[in-house]
């Protein structure tokens, strides 16, 4: 009797194991095949601060550009939530597409094209620092960003 139950034991524990692999398996699988893509600005940076190899005049320069590149974007971002701000109460006030709201948007319409803007001068200025071979990948790597089908 005591055998049968030793032999159930071992049975349950291969299978509470065997559950475990597969659960992991699946988790793994699951993480590898159906994770999302980084953000271009994640694979913009990986690209620049480690595939590009920098040497310490690149990164120093670089590292300059980008604390002016993040003071310029945070005063258009808060330019951008005022215009959202802005907007929002063009809507409360008009309930409809009137005057107020037509001009809200074109005001925020041209917020963005700033950023845009900003962002592709803070992207070639990046682009002046590096060597040829460093300057092919980087404009590969942007071509591909503009390019990609969205989801």
């Amino acid at each position: 009797m005591g055998a049968l139950f030793a032999r159930r034991g071992v049975f349950l524990l291969l299978v509470v194991m065997l559950g475990f692999c597969a659960a992991f398996a699946g988790a793994w699988a699951g993480r590898r095949v159906l994770a999302p893509e980084p953000p271009m600005e994640s694979r913009f940076h990986t690209l620049i601060h480690h595939d590009l190899a920098l040497d310490a005049g690149q990164q120093a320069r670089i590292a300059a550009l980008e604390t002016r590149y993040e003071a310029q974007r945070a005063q258009t971002d808060a330019a951008m939530r005022a215009d959202n701000r802005q907007l929002a109460e063009a809507i409360r006030t008009e309930h409809g597409y009137g005057p107020r709201v037509a001009g809200a948007v074109d005001r925020s319409h041209q917020a963005m094209g700033l950023l845009q803007k900003q962002t592709l001068q803070h992207l070639f200025a990046m682009r002046a620092v590096l060597r040829a071979d460093q300057a092919a990948r980087f404009d590969a790597a942007m071509v591909e960003a503009l390019t990609a089908p969205t989801r």
